[in-house]
């Protein structure tokens, strides 16, 4: 007897640790009707919304129309143009390379793309160091936009990766590599010819093989397929006070398309997205099938910018490709300092809340808003996803 009670008594605590909350049913099925009024006062044509927990989906929600005049129905599973909420699916196949030893986010980019070797400032000059991996994982390289002479890369489609990197290389940085922010498209583009280079694949091969596949992201890619076309959302503007579709940009491929777009090409539905977030809030991991080492993970989320301003709304900060909150306030009030996201062009959203265990997905198309990133439709989600899991 005494020797159990010693025993009991030097034996190490184990903490357990308490059940999540369960969530307020009545917040989460307030989203539907609160999403439906943006479309009844004629700011969106519909939206699909998303919010789950590391365990799963807690609300997945269709309302509106993905085509207007037709009076096509929005689908839970319709896909959306999700612009550059693609920057960090590219930024995680340059992670799964770095966790396999065949680059680091250290490396001078000339490393793996010898053409970036002789880069000068505006003027000439040459910059105090090269650029690196981490630059354009975080916006900080320097490098410039496409030159003129390139032409509509995004629209034609008509050059690989390996020839607009090229001709990006022959630009001159804006600023010295590492000192400030500038949202930089063909920065990330670059960043996809390095996982083709490092890979030896493609680099829709490559996320299709690594991150798609493993993680049952069906309707994720970069070329729309004939009947995805005829499911996909379309894109509205406002004209005249009224909602007006635009042209498919993006989606309206042309024949034989060579460029994949790592900085902003992808098509995709919620519940794709909702299974790679689940993935990062498992620190890489999703029912058993891993594509990312925690220590990964924990690299891309967290702020690598230091005290450098970023991002498109007040404290923000960015990690290696996501977008980082730095310090919660406005749109993000109701945020935890460290959650991480990004937002696409048409206003799509996807932000992932690991101390409160939740994200949420926003899927609309909408051109000419003033701001995505600051959007009512997105505030209007997360403050309801917060209140149901708080």
């Amino acid at each position: 007897m005494r020797a159990a009670l010693v025993a009991l008594l030097v034996a190490p605590l184990v903490l357990i640790p308490a059940p999540a909350q369960t969530p307020d049913a009545g917040k989460l099925a307030a989203i539907k009707p609160a999403m439906q009024r943006y479309v009844d006062s004629g700011d969106l044509a519909g939206a699909v919304t998303l919010v789950g927990r590391s365990n799963g989906v807690i609300h997945h929600e269709a309302v509106g129309f993905r085509d207007l005049a037709a009076r096509d129905a929005m689908q839970a599973d319709t896909p959306f143009r999700i612009a550059s909420m693609t920057k960090p699916i590219t930024a995680i196949a340059i992670m799964i390379l770095a966790d396999e030893g065949k680059l680091s986010p250290d490396d001078d980019l000339a490393k793996h793309l010898p053409e970036f070797a002789n880069l000068t400032l505006a003027g000439g000059a040459k910059p105090k160091r090269a650029v690196k991996l981490r630059d354009l994982l975080t916006h900080t390289s320097g490098l410039g936009n496409y030159p003129a002479d390139l032409g509509d890369v995004y629209g034609k489609r008509d050059r690989t990766l390996t020839e607009t990197s090229a001709a990006v290389a022959k630009q001159p940085l804006m600023f010295e590599p590492g000192t400030k922010w500038s949202y930089c498209n063909s920065g990330i583009d670059t960043l996809g010819r390095v996982v083709e280079v490092a890979s030896g694949k493609s680099f829709e091969s490559f996320l299709q093989d690594r991150v798609f596949a493993p993680l049952g992201m069906a309707d994720t890619r970069f070329y729309p397929t004939p009947a995805d076309m005829k499911r996909v959302a379309l894109t509205y503007g406002k004209k005249d006070g009224k909602l007006e579709a635009g042209p498919f940009g993006l989606v309206g491929l042309p024949a034989n398309p060579k460029h994949p777009i790592p900085a902003g090409g992808l098509i995709s539905t919620a519940a794709d997205q909702a299974n790679l977030y689940r993935a990062m809030l498992g620190k890489g991991q999703l029912d058993g099938k891993r594509i990312l080492s925690e220590k990964a993970v924990a690299e891309m989320t967290r702020t690598q910018t230091g005290d450098i301003k970023t991002g498109f709304v007040d404290g923000m900060s960015f990690g290696y490709g996501w977008a980082v909150v730095k310090e919660p306030k406005g749109v993000t009030a109701m945020l935890s300092p460290g959650t991480y996201g990004h937002g696409g062009a048409f206003g799509t959203q996807g932000w992932i809340d690991p101390k409160q265990d939740v994200f949420v997905v926003l899927m609309i198309q909408r051109t000419g808003l003033a701001n995505g990133d600051a959007s009512p439709f997105r505030q209007t989600l997360q403050e309801l996803a917060v209140a149901a899991v708080k």
